[in-house]
């Protein structure tokens, strides 16, 4: 999936259905696209990234995105996963950031505790 990652695809799917994605998909899709950008990244996790939003991105899912209530509980996973696996990379500055983007999009009612309780 990682072969389906740009940056402007990236941007281009999280500003079209970010609110229906929700606060906790986008916050974690913007926390891996941080920790994505850091120079010193191993190979591995950059790898892990790339595939994650690459699937986020990709067109075609196994629960298609618009698919009322549960369109993007197959995004989240797959970004959860990576996630998970990249969580020792994701320092305030990453954490800073998304949130920082979170605001610009949504105001300053957001919620990211559900994402920031499991790193």
């Amino acid at each position: 999936m990682e072969k389906h990652y740009s940056e402007e695809k990236f941007w281009e799917k999280l500003k079209k259905f970010a609110l229906r994605a929700g606060h906790s998909v986008v916050y974690t899709a913007l926390l891996l696209y941080y920790v994505l950008q850091k120079p010193n990244l191993p190979a591995k996790a950059r790898v892990t990234i790339l595939a994650a939003l690459g699937y986020f991105i990709f067109p075609v899912d196994l629960i298609p995105d618009l698919a009322v209530g549960i369109g993007f509980t197959d995004d989240l996973g797959a970004l959860g996963v990576a996630l998970f696996q990249v969580a020792m990379h994701i320092d305030e500055d990453v954490k800073a950031k998304a949130k920082a983007k979170l605001v610009d999009w949504f105001g300053d009612d957001v919620d990211t505790s559900d994402v920031d309780e499991k790193l």
